[in-house]
């Protein structure tokens, strides 16, 4: 599709952008149950058993279908909204806090500069019977860090290098430095068993098997994921006892079937849907939405250029235009105030479209055609986002080539390298390390999974900081590589979302900071 260009159609592509278009009942309360009649004397009355549960359920509709249930392997926000429930790490975030507490790690300390140990919970195993204990954890460490299995999650588990059984409950995990980030690291690696994950590699891309609140029971591809409760979770039987999750990438479509009572829970619902649901929460979010540059391929190896495309756009009108104000400025970095790294006195590039059409003409870039390519329906307003800053690149004399691809096709161009980048990438980023490593690795380090950029004085600021152990010199080095990234212009910075989501009337839930859907925390009220 090509974005047409000029002021006008701005205003109207705006405009239009503000319209919106366009409760699951509470389950049937148990039948009665008579207690079998008092013996006599009453001091022999054997008390009745308690009736069972009610069969509760939901249905949570997200963005997109899972590119593949390995929880190791993709960085694909709708696995996770599966995988969550079914697999844990050695840490948990508390949903309230986000403090660091105990998962499947009852305790953890740092042993030396590069080892850290991990005292694993007793008594529990995988849904298929396997034992969770230290080799299940040094199995699952290496698999993730194998260079030949290539997980785009990497960037989350950058320093591992190993993992070592102390004994059956107790395992070390080693680092290729000092890292005071490796509690938090361990909130995200996923625990996998290693019998089921060795013996039937097919199935375990399809079917998988965790520790979790939730046992996988199917999954029809592009129709729906089917969990139910694990009655034999340490934490707990969940009080949901069975959860489908349904990928609707349509938002209106979303908000239908949840007014039409056919699903539970909505996320990404559109700002302007948030009265014609029957329940709306919005909670801050760590969403970032982005535009990967190819600082590579001409004209984008010109600074000038690059600056010009940040300067062209008008991120507080798409803020409101867009998201109603669910939404933030992104202040020249990736980064929210709450991530350890992130830069104060780094500000976002006013819009500026006049300064961006002499930046162009200075660099000879003027009337340059450039590929954008986005996606639709995995993040709130994805393609609309796209649409949009394509017709304000246009209006400052670029000629710019939207492609919105499938899903699969998007995320695989995303995690191919620099060489095969596009022009412009669309994304969405959330760092749920809440620390400035996980994104300056992935994404502005050479050679890094989602990165089309490169310098060696960020690379090694990056590096080092990585491994410091001074507080306040390694956030310096973040400062400073921060500043850098926004003088060199190596994305276009555009916002940061808040998280929306649709509920039934009878769902109880509170939004965690995280965005991780966790129904074990989930409950049905009358």
């Amino acid at each position: 599709m090509k974005a047409k260009s000029g002021t006008i159609l701005i205003a109207v592509l705006l405009v239009s952008l503000l319209a919106g278009a366009c409760g699951a009942p509470a389950p049937p309360p148990p039948e009665p149950t008579t207690p079998p009649a008092a013996t006599t004397p009453p001091e022999a009355t054997t008390p009745p058993e308690p009736p069972p549960a009610p069969e509760t359920s939901i249905v949570i509709a997200i963005g997109g279908d899972p590119s593949t249930m390995d929880p190791q392997y993709a960085d694909d926000g709708n696995e996770r909204d599966v995988n969550d429930n079914v697999y844990e790490m050695l840490l948990h975030r508390d949903p309230a806090s986000g403090d660091i507490v105990p998962g499947l790690a009852t305790a953890w300390e740092e042993i030396d500069d590069t080892t850290w140990r991990f005292t694993l919970r007793e008594g529990v195993d995988f849904h298929n019977g396997e034992p969770l204990n230290a080799d299940a954890i040094v199995y699952s460490v290496e698999r993730i860090i194998d260079p030949d299995f290539n997980s785009e999650q990497i960037t989350f588990v950058a320093t591992v290098t190993g993992a070592e059984a102390v004994d059956e409950h107790t395992v070390d995990v080693f680092t290729s430095g000092p890292d005071p980030l490796l509690p938090a690291r361990m909130t995200w690696m996923k625990i996998v068993a290693p019998v089921y994950t060795e013996e039937n590699p097919d199935d375990f891309l399809v079917a998988p098997v965790g520790t979790g609140p939730y046992k996988f029971v199917e999954w029809v591809r592009g129709d729906h994921v089917t969990l139910e409760a694990n009655e034999d979770y340490w934490g707990g039987v969940p009080s949901i006892g069975k959860v489908t999750i349904r990928p609707i990438p349509e938002e209106a479509t979303r908000l239908a079937a949840l007014q039409a009572g056919e699903v539970d829970l909505v996320k990404g619902l559109i700002p302007e849907y948030l009265d014609q649901a029957p329940k709306a929460v919005a909670a801050s979010g760590l969403e970032f939405p982005w535009i990967r540059i190819n600082t590579n391929t001409a004209p984008l190896t010109d600074v000038r250029v690059r600056q010009a495309l940040n300067y062209a756009i008008d991120k507080e009108a798409l803020a409101e235009a867009l998201y109603g104000g669910y939404a933030a400025v992104a202040q020249g970095q990736i980064l929210t105030p709450g991530h350890f790294g992130y830069n104060p006195s780094v500000t976002a590039y006013p819009y500026d479209p006049q300064m961006a059409m002499d930046l162009l003409e200075e660099a000879g870039a003027t009337g340059a055609t450039l590929e954008l390519v986005g996606e639709s329906g995995r993040w709130l307003k994805d393609k609309e986002l796209v649409e949009a800053v394509a017709a304000q690149l246009e209006a400052v004399g670029l000629d710019i080539d939207v492609n919105i691809a499938e899903w699969s096709d998007w995320l695989d161009l995303l995690f191919a390298g620099a060489e095969a980048a596009p022009d412009l990438q669309y994304s969405a980023h959330d760092n749920v390390l809440l620390d400035a490593d996980r994104t300056l690795t992935g994404m502005f380090t050479t050679g890094g999974s989602q990165a089309a950029y490169g310098n060696p004085t960020v690379d090694q600021l990056v590096e080092d900081a990585r491994t410091e152990t001074d507080v306040a010199a390694r956030e310096a080095m973040y400062y400073e590589a921060v500043q850098t990234l926004y003088d060199e212009a190596a994305c276009i910075f555009l916002l940061n979302l808040d998280n929306i989501y649709g509920m039934s009337e009878n769902l109880d839930w509170a939004p965690r900071l995280d965005g991780r859907i966790m129904v074990n925390e989930m409950t049905l009220v009358e």
